[in-house]
């Protein structure tokens, strides 16, 4: 191998340990494991495909160039064999460029009504659909955990698992295109609630969290947990049952809290509340590594302020505009049916560039 490269080969090794533990019966037994082994599986497996794509073309140069001199179609060649190996390790450079290791994640979405009353959760209803849309058009399945609705059919909050199907390549994971997508979300549109036809402004709040896949991933101790129960109730207050199911749990070392009333048991909802509980509290471990980290706020389009308003959905001009990128465009009928894949390339390609950007000053 040569020296410009040299850095790659624990990262081949690692590839084919890997390769070797999912082919153990035994390590699908833990699911949670099995998945996480599978995602770094795919993440290394793009710069094993690159590496040896530039491998290849690298030798074949090689070879050409020691059998020039006395072959005239090799050395007419060799120019064209020379430009496909830079192209090659310029492509396998681009690869090793550090990721978000939670690209490959699946996500907990939870989307809050803002400023606006009413007019904000039937707003949030319409994000809600939106990201359902999105992850059908990208084949990832859905579960609604958890939603406080209003009377007329919004939500004062809800929160939905995406997931892919399998294991994916990191960069076709949900964390690496929804993570883009928290914080402040404006509409301008006339309300329903509206009798004079005026255009009103309000908001609704976008939180995403990468999903823990194995327990262990996140310690939290019973001892850290204060929890309560009581009794689930739906729109206006008005109570749907008759046992205390419902469950709210606080993380007394962070002050998160987490309530769950959708399922019907103590049981499940206590199941649920959990799984937000360590999606919450990885997702602040993480923010707070990125506040800690100067290149990693320089890099990101992903803002760690979830009160920062990141796009405007215009309902009379049927325009969105992603306020970080400067992506605009008057199809704002299609990206609420779910066509959000342009605006999420927006802040992806921003993304790409900054950290191309940042990696480059530090040479």
């Amino acid at each position: 191998m040569t020296d410009q490269f040299a850095g790659v080969q624990p990262l081949l090794d690692e590839h084919a340990e890997i390769e070797k533990a999912l082919a153990d019966p035994a390590i699908h037994a833990d699911a949670g494991r099995a998945k996480m082994l599978g995602r770094r599986y795919a993440e290394l497996g793009r710069i094993v495909a690159s590496y040896n794509t530039w491998r290849s073309a690298h030798d074949d140069a090689e070879a050409a160039a020691e059998m020039a001199a006395e072959d005239a179609e090799l050395a007419a060649e060799l120019p064209a064999m020379r430009e496909a190996e830079t192209a090659a390790a310029d492509s396998l450079r681009n690869v090793l460029i550090p990721r978000d290791p939670d690209d490959g994640r699946d996500v907990i979405l939870d989307i809050q009504a803002g400023a606006g009353g009413e007019e904000s959760a039937l707003f949030a209803g319409d994000l809600l659909r939106m990201y359902l849309r999105y992850a059908e058009s990208k084949g990832w399945a859905t579960q609604i955990i958890e939603t406080t609705e209003t009377d007329l059919g919004g939500y004062k909050d809800v929160q939905v698992a995406i997931k892919a199907k399998g294991n994916v390549a990191p960069e076709d994971g949900v964390w690496a295109h929804l993570k883009y997508e928290g914080g402040v979300h404006r509409v301008q549109r006339v309300p329903v609630t509206e009798t004079q036809g005026r255009i009103h402004t309000s908001a609704a709040g976008v939180y995403v969290m990468p999903e823990v896949d194995d327990p262990g991933e996140v310690e939290i101790n019973d001892n850290d947990l204060k929890i309560d129960v009581y009794r689930s109730s739906g729109p206006g207050g008005q109570s749907v049952n008759t046992t205390d199911s419902a469950v709210r749990i606080t993380h007394l070392p962070t002050g998160i809290v987490v309530a769950m009333q959708n399922e019907k048991s103590q049981l499940q909802n206590k199941e649920q509340a959990m799984r937000v509980l360590r999606a919450r509290l990885l997702a602040a471990q993480a923010e707070a590594a990125a506040a800690e980290n100067a290149d990693m706020r320089r890099s990101q389009v992903r803002t760690v302020d979830r009160s920062e308003r990141i796009r405007t959905y215009n309902f009379p001009e049927n325009r969105i505009a992603d306020h970080r990128t400067g992506y605009k465009a008057y199809n704002l009928d299609h990206v609420l049916a779910g066509d959000l894949e342009p605006v999420v390339q927006s802040a992806i390609t921003a993304d790409e560039a900054a950290r191309l950007a940042s990696v480059g000053s530090d040479d």
